[in-house]
């Protein structure tokens, strides 16, 4: 089943195409730089970073002392892996695969 995003257009299409082309991390390392800002690679960071903690079960106070998120942030990243649409929990199993 295929998902489809309420947001879901033309330019996201192109985007969601744009990161399928990525092959390796200096291919992704360089489109983020061209297509983000380095507080927005920065925040991007921190969330996926917040979902792997949380999926640890690490604490809020500990995540928040490691990657210096906000309680909101974590809170918003755990409703996304409670009841989002899984984007977080099948990149954190695919990275997991990896190593």
């Amino acid at each position: 089943m295929t998902y489809t995003p309420n947001w879901q257009d033309d330019n996201t299409d192109l985007l969601v195409k744009a990161l399928l082309t990525l092959k390796n991390e200096d291919d992704a390392y360089r489109l983020l730089e061209d297509l983000c800002t380095i507080s927005e690679i920065k925040a991007m960071a921190q969330r996926i970073q917040v979902a792997y903690q949380l999926s640890q079960d690490i604490t809020y106070n500990t995540i928040v002392q490691n990657t210096g998120a906000s309680t909101a942030t974590i809170s918003r990243v755990k409703r996304c892996l409670n009841y989002g649409a899984d984007g977080y929990k099948r990149v954190l199993k695919k990275i997991g695969e990896e190593t």
